[in-house]
């Protein structure tokens, strides 16, 4: 029944797992640049709320290339935890970071979705009793049938498909939090598409906000001669 609970910034944690070029290369699942954004917008997310966070990589120098350093400048401190193996849970630094953070509830987003989050999905849950929230458009695999049967494998054994915006929503729950709702608002506007054009449009047309960037004059309508 606790996966009825729902998430909020002192039940979960989050890693993000292998978002390095290579990998991102073989992606296909989902536009790559889409992939990024939601990825980062995720992480500032995560940032927002304090979330504890895991960043580990695969074979950086040899094969996978460094990790996306929008990502890393949301977290300049996060150490990252290099592995070998293609599943997470093999790597002892990352079992331990994953119980420092004595949080049963595991927000993944990570590449690829049919083997490394897969893998370590399985794993986590069966050897560490955790529960896991998949982060579907923040994962990509090397084609969208090996991302959705990933998919539909990971949530017959139970693990939860969420998206990004759902987290990030879930983690503010109610607008009256006023903590962190300007900074809920800044990271739509920037990372959620019409949900972010929407706001825009709303703060300055309805509420008669301020533009909120700086801009030229805006010169009147001149008929042509």
């Amino acid at each position: 029944m606790s996966k009825l609970e729902l998430l909020t910034p002192k039940n979960s944690q989050i890693i993000f797992i292998d978002h390095q070029p290579q990998m991102a290369f073989g992606v296909q699942s989902i536009d790559r640049q889409v992939l990024k954004n939601n990825t980062v917008g995720l992480a500032k997310a995560a940032k927002i709320f304090n979330i504890p966070t895991t960043i580990t990589t695969v074979e950086t120098e040899s094969f996978s290339g460094h990790t996306y350093p929008e990502l890393l400048a949301v977290f300049p401190e996060a150490p990252l935890l290099e592995r070998t193996s293609m599943n997470s849970w093999d790597d002892q630094k990352v079992r331990d970071a994953l119980a420092a953070n004595g949080r049963k509830k595991v927000i993944v987003s990570g590449l690829w979705t049919e083997v490394c989050n897969n893998s370590f999905a399985f794993c986590a849950m069966l050897e560490g009793g955790y529960e896991i929230y998949m982060v579907a458009d923040a994962s990509g695999g090397t084609s969208v049938d090996a991302h959705n049967y990933a998919m539909d494998r990971m949530v017959q054994a139970g693990v939860v498909p969420v998206t990004w915006q759902q987290v990030l929503l879930e983690w503010q729950r109610d607008w009256a939090h006023r903590e962190t709702y300007n900074d809920v608002m800044a990271l739509v506007k920037e990372h959620s598409g019409a949900y972010g054009m929407g706001v825009d449009y709303a703060y300055t047309m309805v509420h008669k906000a301020p533009e909120r960037v700086e801009h030229g004059p805006r010169l009147a309508p001149q008929a042509a001669s």
